[in-house]
């Protein structure tokens, strides 16, 4: 018969006396939440250093291969990071032709059926707009939404609803990352008396927001292809207005180098917004940015709820 040989190992584990834990105290917790306080502000400075760091550095990655090494080899006179140039690559959106102009003026008469104080010839400038959009949306990605009536609910009436829910008159705006226009361009369109800035860091979707500005001849509208961080460091304004570019938390980081160049803060949201301003709460209070009001709003035939949120920026007076 084999015998169970006794482990010392275990025998000398189970003699090992244990370290009684040092009981932590309030004073304790209090010091290590203050600490944490501390090093995350300190964190939050460093990581909006880094990032600009990071992209000035992506330019010395080595690549896999000679040609790689030779593709990265561009222009000297070149200062944009690999991160921008890769951004003016945008890829070309789905190949279908922009709908008839009768067809998009039709969804648009819909789509504004219930709306009033709608200015005479005012759908007729957003249709063609919308055609300019969704032509040029074959050659660069400006939209994903294609159906007219969609077109004209979801960018058009959404923007739109934004001059009559907000007082921008004489407000000088800056649209954060415009795309194909949204909402700067109907925002313009539809209140003259404010002076528009769209801004986006893709030089080919600034270069055809410049154009269509043009040729829609649109006074009170001008283009910069660049960061909003960029612009607003020289320039100051009454009202950015940011629609599906982030979350609310990530919009107020973007903006928090330049937060007391701008009064107010103008969000379009869909029906995540509650979830996103309690997600945020913490970072826009740190940074000065206060809820102020949210206004809600639903667009037609079931497309969705949506919300408008006004914040408060430092120094702001509020809309």
């Amino acid at each position: 018969m084999i015998e169970d040989d006794e482990d010392p190992v275990s025998d000398e584990l189970e003699e090992t006396p244990e370290t009684p834990e040092t009981p932590e105290t309030p004073e304790a917790y209090e010091e290590e939440e203050y600490s944490a306080e501390i090093l995350e502000e300190a964190a939050l400075d460093e990581e909006g250093e880094d990032e600009d760091d990071g992209e000035e550095g992506d330019d010395d990655e080595p690549t896999g291969s000679v040609e790689g090494q030779a593709a990265e080899a561009i222009d000297p006179k070149d200062t944009r990071t690999k991160k921008e140039r890769e951004a003016e690559e945008e890829p070309p959106g789905p190949d279908v032709p922009a709908p008839p102009r009768k067809a998009m003026l039709a969804a648009l008469e819909w789509a504004f059926e219930n709306e009033t104080d709608v200015p005479d010839g005012l759908l007729e400038r957003y249709a063609d707009h919308a055609l300019l959009v969704l032509e040029h949306n074959r050659k660069v990605n400006l939209t994903t939404i294609l159906d007219p009536k969609e077109v004209a609910a979801q960018h058009y009436l959404d923007s739109f609803r934004v001059t009559r829910l907000c007082s921008l008159l004489g407000k000088r705006v800056v649209d954060m990352g415009c795309g194909g226009g949204y909402p700067g361009v109907p925002i313009a369109l539809a209140e003259p008396n404010c002076s528009m800035m769209l801004v986006d860091s893709t030089t080919k979707k600034a270069a055809f927001i410049e154009s269509s500005i043009a040729e829609l001849g649109i006074k009170n509208a001008r283009s910069y292809s660049g960061r909003v961080e960029d612009y607003l460091a020289r320039e100051r304004c009454d009202v950015v207005v940011v629609r599906a570019v982030s979350s609310v938390r990530e919009n107020v980081r973007t903006l928090r180098k330049v937060r007391h160049s701008l009064k107010d803060l103008i969000m379009l949201k869909g029906t995540s917004w509650s979830r996103e301003i309690r997600a945020a709460e913490r970072e826009a209070e740190r940074l000065g940015f206060h809820l102020d009001t949210v206004l809600e709003h639903e667009l037609p035939d079931e497309m969705g709820a949506r919300a408008i949120l006004i914040y408060r920026a430092p120094g702001g007076q509020g809309l």
